[in-house]
């Protein structure tokens, strides 16, 4: 009985730590609505998941490639947060629809205004964006996530092909091919619309369970896989050592 008591807790144990370790492959995303086509315009959203089980996330700041500057950057309102849009003199003006573009925005800056994103959820940030780049093939937006405990996650490490995906990766635009024969000149997506926040709405993030928009279903699935399997050895290894002490 001892024997199955000590294998009881091991499996507790055991399953309990593969529950903790889950939440350890979301990262902060960004994702089209739809597609993202080179030399148009798209609508995406950054996705901030709270990883810490003990302090909300209080700011989210983007941060937009210098090399590849867009003249425009629209970010639609999220009830429960104030938005700073930063722009910058750039050093060689655009040409957007036949106009010179001086200035393009380097950062996008969301601050809680309640309680911001807490344990166990997570936030979309819809952005509008373009003239997207022709010659890219993604666009890296570096992102810095504030927690109440003072705590920053700088979600900046570059992601190598073929090599290990880093700690902190920053968050990637994947670009498609242009959706048209006219360079730069694809069909825009309209900026979104500002929704009102019904009365009595929270800080308006999403639960983080049911929900796998950021491309890491995969590890998700593998992470519940592993419990799975440890379950049933630990189970089989119970049962065994009940039998053997029966007999």
């Amino acid at each position: 009985m001892r024997a199955f008591a000590r294998l009881a807790v091991l499996s507790a144990t055991a399953v309990a730590g593969l529950a903790i370790a889950s939440p350890a492959f979301a990262h902060v995303s960004v994702q089209p609505e739809g597609t993202a086509a080179k030399g148009g315009y798209a609508t995406v959203n950054v996705k901030v998941p709270n990883e810490r089980a003990d302090a909300s996330t209080v700011k989210v700041e983007v941060t937009f490639p210098a090399d590849h500057p867009l003249a425009s950057v629209m970010p639609q309102a999220v009830p429960g947060w104030n938005i700073a849009v930063t722009r910058t003199k750039l050093a060689k003006p655009l040409t957007l629809h036949g106009k010179s573009i001086t200035e393009a925005v380097s950062k996008v800056t969301w601050t809680a205004t309640d309680k911001g994103i807490q344990p166990g959820y997570f936030q979309k940030f819809p952005l509008s964006l373009g003239q997207l780049p022709e010659d890219a093939d993604e666009l890296v937006l570096k992102a810095l996530q504030t927690y109440s405990s003072k705590e920053v996650v700088r979600w900046i490490e570059p992601s190598e092909e073929g090599q290990e995906e880093p700690e902190h990766p920053a968050p990637v635009l994947r670009l498609s091919a242009a959706t048209d024969d006219h360079h730069g000149t694809a069909t825009a997506t309209p900026a979104p619309k500002t929704p009102k926040a019904p009365a009595g709405e929270g800080h308006g993030a999403e639960s983080a369970e049911g929900h796998d928009g950021d491309g890491h279903g995969t590890e998700r699935w593998l992470g519940i896989g592993g419990m799975v399997l440890g379950a049933a050895g630990l189970v089989t290894a119970l049962i065994t050592s009940r039998r053997r002490g029966d007999a």
